[in-house]
């Protein structure tokens, strides 16, 4: 099996290639340099019929900054997506897409289902929303919906906390924004094996079990033995240009019903991620 992995360079798709390559898969691991997606003729000339499946990592993650600069968030993660799916779709090729729990409007308390109505927050949960539309169209495949993303090869929230820890010694942390971890390298052998398959449709895959950003940090800090003072605060206190979802509670029921295994539990995740980084 051959497959093209776009947005080698960030944390999800470094790790990809890496799990892809232990399983002897041979994957080829793009970035911009190599293929501007939101450039149709290359995407048309890179990908080709010599692969069996493209996994599309890449992605204008900038959140707040997509509000400025609405018109660009849109061509990579609309435009750009839909080039790819074209293609894909020519080839009659798999397409395995990322998307975020950014789609929902992130209100109630309950987890959100795989085909629950989608409504936007923010720019960047939109263009992502309708990247999903563009994938939809496509008989072969895979939309996945993660969250609160880390992994070795980027910048993460474990990595910010770790930092502000050593240099202030307290942190203030939102308590009001419910969610799942989800550790890039997890992730990864999910999707490797999920490739594999014609399990084709859309799923949520996070770490397992749910925390606020604020117990999020504390249990960074404590498995790293660091003495830093946590602070829980509004999401009022963090003023900032797009709006966030409250509720980011991801059901598994698809995961669950094509016979896929689930992620570790966060906390787990993050004690590997720690022994990885420090």
């Amino acid at each position: 099996m051959k497959v093209l992995v776009t947005g080698v360079k960030g944390q999800l798709g470094y790790d990809i290639v890496n799990e892809c390559k232990k399983r002897c898969i041979e994957a080829v691991g793009v970035d911009v340099e190599e293929m501007d997606i939101t450039d149709a003729k290359q995407v048309e000339n890179v990908i080709t019929d010599e692969y069996d499946a493209v996994i599309h990592c890449a992605a204008w993650t900038a959140v707040d900054k997509a509000e400025d600069e609405v018109a660009m968030c849109r061509k990579v993660n609309k435009d750009g997506t839909e080039n790819i799916a074209r293609v894909c779709q020519q080839l009659d090729i798999p397409l395995m897409y990322f998307s975020t729990d950014y789609v929902f409007d992130g209100l109630g308390e309950k987890p959100w289902h795989e085909y629950d109505e989608r409504k936007p927050l923010n720019i960047y949960g939109q263009t992502k929303y309708e990247g999903e539309l563009a994938v939809e169209k496509l008989p072969k495949h895979f939309i996945i919906r993660i969250s609160w993303v880390f992994g070795v090869n980027g910048n993460n929230f474990i990595k910010t906390m770790l930092r502000l820890g050593k240099e202030k010694g307290e942190v203030s942390v939102v308590d009001d924004q419910i969610g799942s971890p989800t550790y890039t390298y997890d992730l990864a052998k999910l999707c490797v094996d999920m490739i594999q398959t014609q399990e084709y449709g859309t799923y949520h895959a996070t770490n397992e079990g749910i925390c606020s950003w604020y117990e999020f940090a504390c249990e960074i800090f404590r498995q790293a033995n660091m003495n830093v003072k946590v602070n829980p605060v509004d999401s009022s206190a963090f003023p900032v240009k797009a709006t966030r979802p409250k509720n980011s509670r991801m059901s598994k029921k698809e995961l669950d019903k094509h016979g896929f295994n689930r992620l570790p539990a966060w906390q787990n995740a993050l004690k590997r991620y720690l022994k990885e980084i420090l």
